[in-house]
């Protein structure tokens, strides 16, 4: 009987070595739409493994985390689609198997081929995307002003207007406004912008993050948010169905953000699992509506598993057209880039 149970106890010990959910754990650098139980559990429980989860916001803050770890200690990453480049160049994404990403499953638009590869290889691929442009309560400022990008500086919504803290996404939206194509942002045009920033500003009661920004329009503490869109109003819709978006006739911005293999993984299969499953149907449906913010899924299978009503809030009926209006971010020069956060900082301080 002693014997007995020594053998037990020496096989349960080996299964608990053993076991993957005891064995295995996962370090990702995410966004905080990433951090939705409901989205990470399903691959936890699949995989028997845990995902350790650190939020960042902004591509240098990601970087700065990288840069100050060792090799080995993150194994996957959201970024900044138009970011993945620079953070190839720093050597901290690792080639993926494009042959294993749906990605003939994507909204077209949505493989940004330019973006996630480099000299012709893989290193991420798109998960979720959405517009920078107007979000706003259609109960207190008239919709038909939404689709022109004028109205929010002619003086009838000033100090009842927020601007989201980015400054690539909103000095896009105001080149827009100038007829200045984003991608023609550069050091000769940029000066352009300054008169209609700092007017922006003077007609604006605040600037504010993401949850801040969504706490002031769903409190009635301003009744616009330039920079806004789909990401910011739908989560709040089921509470309050007055919040709404627009793209105007300016155009909005394009933003999408992707996910990538970090360089150094010690466990570069399980990593590329984790990849596979958020760009999955299911993975994208469950990341299209996490609970920090929603957003259209890359992949257009995942309309197969989204409610009617998601698909509603998310205007997925009107992507096609959307698509065809917005615009990509900036993507300035090193010497543009620092004129931009300079530009942006003196409004912050008007």
């Amino acid at each position: 009987m002693a014997l007995t149970n020594r053998l037990s106890a020496t096989s349960l010990a080996l299964l608990f070595l053993t076991s993957p959910t005891f064995a295995q754990e996962l370090n990702a650098l995410v966004w905080c739409d990433h951090t939705d139980p409901a989205l990470v559990e399903p691959f936890e429980e699949k995989f028997g493994v845990k995902v350790n989860l650190k939020e960042y916001e902004g591509t240098a803050a990601g970087l700065a985390i990288l840069d100050q770890s060792q090799p080995g200690d993150w194994d996957v990453m959201v970024i900044d689609a138009v970011d993945v480049g620079r953070a190839v160049e720093a050597g901290y994404l690792a080639e993926l198997p494009a042959d294993q990403l749906p990605t003939a499953d994507f909204f077209p638009e949505l493989v940004m081929a330019a973006n996630n590869t480099v000299d012709g290889k893989t290193y991420a691929v798109t998960e979720k995307f959405g517009y920078n442009t107007i979000s706003y309560d259609k109960t207190k400022v008239d919709p038909a002003d939404m689709d022109n990008m004028a109205a929010l500086t002619s003086g009838k919504y000033d100090g009842r207007i927020g601007i989201y803290d980015y400054y690539l996404p909103v000095l896009g939206l105001v080149a827009l406004g100038q007829g200045i194509n984003t991608a023609d942002i550069n050091a000769d045009t940029l000066p352009k912008l300054k008169d209609p920033l700092m007017a922006l500003r003077k007609a604006s009661k605040q600037v504010s993050d993401v949850v801040s920004a969504q706490t002031a329009l769903a409190t009635g503490e301003v009744d616009i948010v330039i920079g806004g869109g789909e990401w910011l109003t739908a989560v709040l819709s089921a509470d309050n169905a007055n919040l709404d978006w627009t793209i105007p006739k300016q155009g909005g911005l394009r933003w999408a953000q992707s996910i990538g293999v970090v360089a150094g993984s010690t466990q570069p299969d399980l990593a590329l699992e984790f990849v596979k499953y958020i760009v999955s149907p299911e993975g994208q449906a469950r990341l299209a509506t996490a609970s920090c913010y929603w957003g259209m899924p890359a992949n257009a299978k995942a309309g197969d598993a989204l409610s009617a009503e998601a698909k509603a809030v998310l205007r997925w009926d009107q992507q096609p057209d959307f698509l065809k209006r917005a615009q990509l971010y900036p993507i300035p020069d090193a010497a543009t880039d620092t004129a931009m956060q300079d530009m942006w900082t003196e409004m912050l301080n008007q």
